[in-house]
């Protein structure tokens, strides 16, 4: 897997889909309404997370803040799972998703809500081949620690939800992810990448705070977590397919 400039890399991972494209063109974000991450992260609320959360609301339909934060949660661990994992499964790369340099735009949907200017890869030898272990390492670093960690956070300051709902939510979202990426990779030939995604994401859930949030099975690929993202509380919503309460009788 010869790694690629950041850029065509992404270029390449957004042939898998919408979910897995990110812009990555020159520009000035600020002026078309995107924040970056770090200022969602800071301490208080936030007042593009709060936005996005009564936008989600109110579409939904729902009176409930924590239903609504739970959704938008996972939406964005999706994306990020997304344009963080295709890249090292199809070049051995991760692209560094610093919430200083990736932004993000509250009231647009995917593709168009996440720019990442000048896209750089994140701490990787050249030369080297990447191991599991190596790829894990960086993926557990470009998403969890500089973004779904410090999005929980934020989270819990426009309205407390669970923390086993949050982290079920991202164990979720991420093998979500790699179905999509599973079957694009079988489909267009690329067997190998098809079974590296499977072994990133078994090596990802072993990890804390993703250990112990559902059971994975590699065959499926498929998930089964220990925790529900709330969505059945939507006026007219149902079950999620890896959902808890499909095995406790609901």
């Amino acid at each position: 897997m010869p790694q690629q400039p950041m850029t065509s890399t992404l270029g390449r991972a957004a042939a898998v889909g919408p979910f897995f494209s990110v812009r990555t063109e020159a520009g000035a974000p600020r002026e078309q309404g995107f924040v970056p991450f770090a200022e969602v992260y800071r301490e208080g609320v936030s007042p593009a997370l709060s936005h996005r959360v009564e936008t989600v609301a109110t579409r939904l339909g729902t009176a409930e803040r924590r239903v609504a934060v739970s959704l938008v949660q996972q939406g964005l661990a999706g994306r990020l799972w997304s344009i963080a994992l295709a890249p090292a499964v199809l070049a051995g790369d991760v692209p560094e998703l610093g919430a200083d340099t990736l932004w993000w735009h509250p009231d647009r949907s995917t593709p168009e809500e996440l720019w990442l200017p000048a896209p750089t890869t994140l701490t990787a030898t050249a030369g080297e081949v990447p191991t599991t272990e190596d790829l894990t390492a960086r993926l557990e670093a470009a998403v969890v620690h500089h973004h779904l960690a410090p999005l929980h956070r934020a989270l819990s300051a426009v309205s407390p939800v669970s923390s086993q709902v949050l982290w079920g939510n991202a164990a979720s979202a991420l093998v979500g992810t790699l179905r999509v990426l599973h079957g694009w990779c079988a489909g267009t030939g690329h067997r190998e990448a098809a079974q590296r995604a499977v072994t990133l994401t078994a090596s990802l859930l072993g990890t804390a705070p993703l250990r112990d949030t559902g059971t994975f099975d590699p065959v499926g690929p498929a998930f089964s977590r220990r925790s529900c993202c709330l969505y059945y509380r939507v006026p007219g919503g149902g079950l999620c397919g890896d959902c808890v309460l499909r095995h406790t009788g609901r």
